[in-house]
């Protein structure tokens, strides 16, 4: 599925780049002149804060995540001095450097769903969502909420990796996908890991395995992890191989998975599986290595019950490596009405 775009705020004109990109990806996507303008004035509001309070940063766009229709999602990132009162900053009229101080209350106004995470002294996130008005809400049919940011290295137009799901109410499965190295070879690996995966994703994860190293052959080769989540026995069942990571995050603690040697379409022994219980209120946490491995969900209070877009963007912004392709998804149950 695709990746976003990032677009860095280091001066004023960064955030006028962003707005006309914003605009352009709503064109594309169907938006009228009306909700384009919405989506430009939450793009300009949002890097207009990240440049004034956060002391520049970055703005990333793209469609929602496993979203369906019309929709486009920015998720701005600052390290400034995060917000002392966040109920106080999102009121109209309050500012902290002279502005007329619409910026946050203008986001809420103007977008289809927000959610703002901000940590003194480390920084603020916004998630912000616009929808064009023709589109009508689509309802979840599966049981994941999905966060994802998925981003080239830097020089590069294309991203070496990737990531799919199938959801359902009965089973949701997802592949985190690395081809090796980046550009243009590790990318076609990728996407050969992913259409292997669209045709087999009702496979076991370790049999879904075989089938992507067998698709890989000929490739550059692939680091993958598969997640299965079995709901009436709410089970996790989970098969990787090379250097994805992932884990379950819940507030008693956390479970990293354990992912095999070896590398998809070259070097595979034998695929195995290993099963955990998917807990009350668990967050699913998969990555490539262009996210470092030391980091802990517990150093951000507060931020394990938001918006897995939101929790992705974080970890991105505080962990990301910038020397290779890097995508983090993230995964928590929907409230399952039947």
């Amino acid at each position: 599925m695709g990746a976003q775009t990032s677009y860095p705020i280091r001066e004023p004109g960064d955030v006028g780049a962003a707005r006309r990109a914003a605009t352009a990806l709503a064109a594309a996507l169907g938006f009228d002149e009306t909700d384009r303008g919405r989506l430009a004035l939450v793009v300009t509001e949002a890097g207009t804060n990240v440049f004034k309070h956060g002391g520049g940063g970055e703005i990333l766009l793209g469609r929602t995540p496993g979203g369906a229709g019309a929709e486009v999602e920015m998720i701005a990132l600052d390290r400034g001095p995060g917000m002392r009162d966040l109920a106080k900053c999102l009121r109209d009229g309050f500012s902290t450097s002279g502005s007329p101080g619409t910026g946050l209350g203008a986001i809420m106004r103007l977008s289809s769903a927000v959610d703002i995470y901000t940590l003194q002294g480390a920084g603020t996130a916004v998630l912000a969502r616009v929808r064009a008005r023709h589109t009508d809400p689509v309802k979840a049919r599966g049981r994941l909420a999905l966060g994802v940011v998925s981003l080239p290295v830097a020089g590069e137009s294309v991203s070496g990796d990737a990531w799919a799901a199938v959801d359902s109410s009965e089973r949701s499965v997802i592949l985190v996908v690395d081809g090796l190295g980046h550009g243009i070879l590790a990318a076609s690996a990728a996407e050969a890991a992913v259409r292997a995966f669209d045709e087999s994703a009702d496979e076991p994860p370790e049999r879904l395995m075989a089938v992507l190293h067998g698709a890989l052959r000929g490739t550059r080769g692939a680091a993958g992890a598969v997640v299965e989540v079995s709901w009436a026995e709410r089970r996790l069942r989970f098969s990787g191989i090379g250097n994805v990571s992932a884990g379950l995050y819940t507030t008693q603690g956390s479970r990293s998975f354990v992912s095999l040697n070896g590398t998809l379409g070259a070097e595979l022994r034998k695929a195995q599986a290993f099963d955990y219980e998917w807990g009350e209120q668990a967050v699913l946490v998969m990555h490539s290595d262009g996210l470092a491995t030391r980091w802990e969900l517990s150093s951000y209070p507060g931020l394990l019950s938001r918006d897995p877009s939101l929790i992705a963007g974080v970890l991105y912004r505080d962990h990301v490596r910038r020397r290779d392709d890097v995508t983090v998804v993230v995964a928590r149950e929907r409230p399952f009405r039947p």
